[in-house]
């Protein structure tokens, strides 16, 4: 078995010998025919003969306890077979459930509003959810905490995804410094918004569960599933061909996915749940609220001699996760003294969790604009500020990086861009009843190594099969596998199949912290090494000194089809990607440099956002127009994020008032102005076996900020609290 024991250069140079000039190129998605045709089937749409119908059961305050339920009209309603509720095999809380859930009581107490209790299950979707309407409760409300003050933490720096940071003597280094920056900002409640909800088909074969569910790791979930219904995860398959995205609200397990396993079990059949938009606001995590306190410290030059980020979120009670917002902050900049952390205050709010670049997301909002006004207190250019405070290595730890190429990315996108026409004086540009502004920011999204294992297969006939449980929400795993097996074999793409989204087959890294493509390749990659090898010595021949390419091992003059080769017995490999000793030896991540122009009405404050540029640091490259599709969402998404999103719960009832996308606004294609995109590639060695890095988050890194940055260059107004509506800007634009 391929693993990473093996040093550097020999555990990548299958890829970095390949000649077959597949991987990287802008190939078309192999799963997108399927996908068009309605041939892709997804969790709620998969055949299942007499399959029922759930729907589930929610509170309707938040914050209390349930006196009385009854459920006699529900019972008796047309079409429905079953009412369970108050049950012992009925987890309370479904949602996140690491540890084994309890019961729901009567008595036990309403953690928030919409919390599910139960499912009414039925012939058909829409008369359960008619039967579900006639459950009637009765509530003891008590007094909730749905609106947590932000600025008194409760728990000081709890452990999280990313620990506190602390060196030097901030304060000293602080208080004596020729320019101090020291301002605060707040970030509200994100929804994941997938296209699809959460939707699961559950069935039982005699003792096995199989669930077709929309999740972002299938064999993750087994395990989760198991300590929620107190079986083994071996009796549990997890079925996820195509996922309707994710955006992190499915990396855990939906609440639906546990009641359609009951409810199956109950009943005897199928059974399929699917979480209406409004639902999923509340039974699906969020992002998170925050407060951030962004202070810099620096000498009369501008070099930074102290760096302090310090947050608080909001968190329901007995919830691990943390949102890490100084992630992106802690090896960004120069600074001796650093001070970042996380606090948490307590709500009756539902679960956050990890959303879309968790921690970047909404750090830099705070940080790139802040950098952004303490080079404007300085008087230097946004770049030259940055430029001016790179590290050459960790200012946490003096670590090494692993390929950075940040001060490129600024380099190449202020000339795209045109930056060096931009005029730094704000609200000095007007086009008729318009202000125009442009604005920068840096990018920068941590990459994480995670253990992944991949099958490949080399069949008789010179194809090639594919295996592992990771999935393709959206972002092109079929696709980006089958370049990766077809450079490193020299096959062309018609001759690779990939087979994914089923936890029967080898455990990868599951889609989510823009690890699963790096990973996922990264196992694929070594099992191809082995197979190489296995060829090679079948030519007689060293692997090093052969080339794979179009169907031919090519060495020693000699030119053979692999077929021959194979002999009519198929070759076959497993790859074994994990962390290794380099892994703490360095720090990686992916960067990038974000450049927006937008225009605000002279009159109402509406922004346009007219156009941007972002040039980025992912390694290699494995599909061109993937990495690029990929950017291009999360650069969306941060336009969304600082104009637009805004999660809202009523403070007298604990409810979301805007929880669907009638009232939770995202950036509509209205919103997404031209976007150019780039990439500067460098292969990271260290990474992994790969030599890419995480894509999938890092353009909603910071692209935020450089629309907040431009707006104020537009009107010379700052906002600090998110997200910027015209109502924040319309009493302080300048007049004529």
């Amino acid at each position: 078995m391929a693993d990473q024991e093996l040093p550097t250069r020999e555990r990548i140079s299958v890829l970095d010998r390949a000649v077959q000039r597949v991987l990287g190129q802008p190939i078309d998605r192999t799963d997108g025919p399927a996908k068009v045709t309605g041939d892709a089937r997804y969790a709620f749409e998969m055949a299942a003969k007499d399959a029922l119908y759930g729907h589930i059961l929610t509170v309707q305050i938040g914050a209390g306890t349930i006196r009385s339920i009854d459920a006699t009209a529900a019972r008796t309603a047309p079409g429905v077979v079953a009412v369970l509720i108050d049950d012992d095999r009925l987890p309370a809380d479904a949602v996140n459930s690491f540890d084994k859930p309890k019961s729901w009581r009567l008595g036990r107490e309403i953690e928030f509003f919409g919390q599910g209790f139960g499912v009414v299950v039925a012939t058909s979707a829409e008369a359960a959810r008619a039967a579900a309407a006639l459950v009637k409760v009765d509530y003891a409300p008590r007094t909730g905490r749905f609106d947590p003050d932000l600025s008194k933490p409760e728990e000081h720096e709890p452990e999280g995804l990313r620990p506190a940071v602390h060196t030097g003597d901030f304060d000293a280094a602080f208080d004596g410094a020729a320019y101090r920056y020291d301002a605060v900002f707040t970030t509200p409640i994100h929804f994941p918004a997938a296209m699809e909800p959460q939707a699961t088909l559950a069935r039982w074969e005699d003792d096995r569960l199989i669930l077709h569910s929309s999740l972002q790791s299938t064999g993750g979930a087994t395990k989760a599933i198991a300590r929620a219904l107190d079986i083994k995860a071996d009796r549990i398959r997890v079925i996820a061909p195509f996922v309707g995205g994710g955006f992190g609200g499915k990396t855990s397990v939906g609440a639906e996915a546990i009641y359609a396993a009951i409810a199956a079990k109950e009943t005897g059949h199928p059974v399929k749940i699917v979480q209406t938009r409004r639902q999923t606001a509340h039974l699906a995590h969020h992002r998170a609220p925050t407060r951030q306190r962004v202070r810099i410290a620096t000498d009369a030059e501008g070099h930074i001699r102290a760096f302090g980020h310090n947050s608080v979120i909001a968190q329901r009670h007995d919830r691990w996760f943390i949102e890490p917002v100084h992630i992106g902050t802690t090896h960004l900049y120069a600074g001796a003294a650093r001070s970042m952390g996380v606090d948490v205050v307590r709500a009756n709010h539902p679960t956050s969790g990890a959303v879309r670049s968790p921690g970047e997301a909404c750090g830099t909002l705070a940080i790139e604009v802040a950098m952004d006004e303490a080079a404007e207190a300085l008087g230097l250019d946004p770049i030259e500020f940055r430029r001016r405070n790179e590290p050459g290595a960790s200012p946490v730890d003096g670590k090494p990086f692993g390929t950075r190429k940040l001060v490129e990315c600024y380099d190449e996108g202020a000339r795209r861009f045109g930056w060096d026409r931009r005029n730094p004086v704000p609200a000095s540009v007007r086009e008729g009843d318009w202000l125009i502004g442009t604005g920068m920011a840096a990018a920068i999204r941590s990459n994480i190594t995670v253990e992944a294992r991949a099958n490949i297969t080399l069949h008789p006939d010179g194809s090639a099969l594919v295996e592992t449980d990771m999935t393709d929400i959206g972002t092109g795993t079929y696709t980006i596998l089958m370049q990766v097996v077809a450079e490193a074999l020299g096959l062309s793409p018609d001759k690779v199949r990939v087979a994914i989204g089923d936890s029967t087959l080898p455990r990868s890294a599951g889609s989510g912290g823009s690890f699963g493509a790096s990973s996922s390749s990264s196992a694929a990659a070594l099992a191809c090494q082995d197979i190489a090898r296995t060829l090679a010595a079948r030519m007689g021949v060293d692997a090093g000194d052969m080339t794979l390419q179009e169907g031919h091992a090519i060495a020693a003059n000699r030119r053979v089809p692999l077929t021959e080769l194979l002999a009519g017995e198929a070759v076959r490999a497993d790859g074994h990607a994990k962390p290794g000793d380099h892994t703490n030896a360095h720090v990686s991540a992916s960067y990038g440099a974000h450049f927006a122009e937008v225009a605000v009405s002279a009159t109402t404050g509406e922004v346009r956002v007219r156009r941007m540029t972002g040039v980025f640091d992912i390694g290699r490259v494995l599909n061109e127009k993937t990495a690029r599709s990929q950017i291009l969402g999360g650069m969306i998404w941060g336009i969304g994020s600082v104009l637009h999103e805004d999660g809202m719960i009523d403070a007298r009832t604990g409810q979301f008032t805007n929880p669907d996308f009638g009232e939770y606004h995202i950036a509509t294609h209205a919103d997404s102005p031209p976007i150019d995109i780039h990439f500067i590639e460098a292969v990271d060695d260290l990474a992994n076996e790969a030599g890419a890095k995480g894509v999938g988050e890092l353009g909603n890194s910071g692209a935020g900020a450089a629309v907040a940055n431009a707006i104020y260059n537009a009107t010379g107004i700052r906002i600090h609290d998110y997200p910027i509506t015209l109502d924040k800007l319309i009493d302080a634009l300048p007049e004529d």
